[in-house]
């Protein structure tokens, strides 16, 4: 039957396998809410569109399936912009699909309501493309395009936009899925089987062979942990690649690529394996890996390796890589030159490091890995607390540590977490957010107390923004615009009909912790500094 293109966008959105959509409605994009309910999609409110965003990219992150927001034109768009850009730097499936003035208003500069000089344009900066539907069949075709480009290739946003009078207008049911999207998940292109037998043949004759796993490497962990077996090679993960290889594996060095020290270790090495990282400032900030040996990069974007450093280079995905070249692997534990005791000893220097460079954050790192269950999914925001746990807080198993790594916007952790929450019903979350950084979306308290999630806020409150601070001061520059006044987070919490508690101690707040995971609303754990020294 036919329907106003706004509530045919809801049903094929259904048919395509999109059971959840974020944002909020507005008398632009009120077409596009015509149809959610009776097609079936549940609808998270959220209070801005930044917090919409962030949260269908928790939503993508916990699932790997697309989070899909709706928006209004102009401002609306702008204020998921942010979100738009945190899931374009760190590769994650997002749709957004907002409205924009009628066809013969585009560009005109009539002082028409939510008005933008360009809006299409403006997405684009932030995200993969951004197209303009000027009828159903566009529609429909971007729909398609974008859910079929998830599935093949680099993950990262598409923004289609619609004009009111096309939403409003009648038309006739999205068609059928095309069928490249019932085909399971591909990689851009595929090794040829002589690179994979010749990168065999370097790791094998590699007495320091090293591998080094980012994001793009989180669904190859089996086939990772194999190819480490079978050739004795020592590791290291970025910050979005943990969980790739096991927190106790004897010969990984885990997060800690940033230690300058890294760079020394790296460079002993013969034969440099990168697989899925870009190797950028966030993942090394310093300039170079350090390699002086033989370096392999595998990649399914050749716009990150195809820099002229790597001595191979294997366009593909790291699943079916990893998989062959385990398989031309020799089928026992291989050895090396790499030294357990020495990866052991730097380990706990780096360790003790990152305790003194940021106090008291290890121990509470500690504590809260002794008791948090294993499936517990990490939202976390820029605030050191998160700093120092990406690199402490070993992981066994990938995706269950997100944090905004490439943009590196504030405000991502409790908005993210909800979408996360949302996303698994029965399993545990928790948000890490630190005090400044958590104000930029704390009204989306509001929709974590609505849906009821049992969701703990781990809140680092240092009463400034203790990172730049330090930095300032590293380079020599007085302090100054750190320190904001701070509300009464706990009563904060408790208005928006949330749990509070401070913990007097770090048992405390292991108690507290696992009584919010059971709890019928959100509950806001207030830390500080003090509290190692607490107990």
């Amino acid at each position: 039957m036919q329907r106003p293109l706004g509530a045919q966008i809801s049903f094929m959105l259904k048919e395509r396998g999109v059971d959840v959509i974020f944002g909020i409605p507005g008398v632009h994009n009120q077409e596009l809410y015509r149809g959610i309910e009776e097609a079936g999609i549940t609808h998270v409110l959220a209070r801005h569109e930044q917090g919409a965003g962030f949260m269908a990219d928790g939503y993508a992150r916990a699932t790997g399936r697309p989070g899909v927001a709706y928006v209004i034109t102009g401002p609306g768009l702008c204020n998921i912009m942010t979100p738009m850009g945190q899931a374009y730097s760190d590769s994650v499936p997002m749709l957004v699909i907002s409205s924009c003035l009628n066809r013969a208003d585009l560009g005109l500069g009539r002082g028409r309501l939510h008005e933008m000089k360009d809006q299409e344009a403006a997405a684009e900066a932030v995200c993969d493309w951004s197209k303009t539907a000027m009828d159903a069949a566009s529609a429909y075709q971007l729909i398609d395009r974008a859910l079929t480009e998830f599935r093949i290739g680099r993950k990262r946003p598409k923004h289609i936009q619609v004009p009111i009078e096309v939403l409003q207008a009648l038309a006739d049911p999205a068609p059928e899925a095309p069928g490249i999207s019932q085909q399971p998940p591909i990689g851009a292109a595929s090794a040829h089987p002589r690179q994979i037998d010749d990168l065999a043949q370097m790791l094998r004759a590699a007495s320091r062979p090293l591998l080094v796993f980012g994001g793009g490497a989180v669904h190859a962990a089996g086939p990772a942990r194999e190819v480490l077996r079978r050739t004795g090679a020592a590791s290291f993960t970025t910050y979005a690649g943990r969980g790739v290889v096991e927190g106790a594996s004897p010969l990984g060095f885990g997060a800690t690529l940033a230690r300058p020290q890294s760079a020394e270790v790296i460079g002993r090495a013969d034969v440099v394996l990168v697989v899925g990282s870009e190797l950028s400032e966030v993942d090394l900030w310093r300039n170079a890996l350090g390699c002086r040996g033989r370096m392999v990069r595998i990649d399914i974007d050749p716009a990150e390796v195809c820099d002229g450093a790597a001595d191979m280079v294997i366009l593909s995905d790291a699943a079916g890589v990893l998989s062959a070249l385990a398989a031309a692997l020799p089928d026992a534990a291989g050895s090396s030159d790499w030294d357990p005791a020495e990866v052991a000893s730097l380990k706990q220097i780096w360790r003790a490091e990152a305790d003194a460079e940021r106090p008291g954050i290890v121990a509470i790192c500690d504590a809260l890995q002794d008791v948090l269950p294993a499936e517990t999914m990490f939202f976390s925001d820029m605030t050191q607390f998160a700093y120092v746990a990406k690199e402490v807080w070993d992981m066994d198993r990938t995706g269950h540590w997100h944090h905004p790594y490439g943009f590196g916007t504030l405000g991502y952790a409790l908005p993210a977490a909800i979408g996360g929450a949302v996303a698994r019903p029965d399993l545990p979350t928790v948000a890490i957010a630190g005090d400044y950084g958590f104000q930029y979306t704390l009204q989306e308290f509001g929709t974590a107390v609505e849906l009821g999630l049992p969701l703990p806020i781990l809140l680092w409150d240092n009463g400034k923004l203790k990172e730049i601070e330090d930095s300032m001061i590293h380079d020599q520059i007085a302090p100054n615009a750190v320190i904001a006044r701070n509300p009464d987070f706990l009563k904060l919490a408790e208005a928006y009909g949330a749990h509070s508690v401070q913990p007097q101690s770090l048992g405390h707040l292991q108690a507290s912790v696992l009584m919010a995971l059971r709890a019928d609303r959100p509950t806001l754990i207030r830390m500080t500094p003090e509290l190692p020294r607490a107990g």
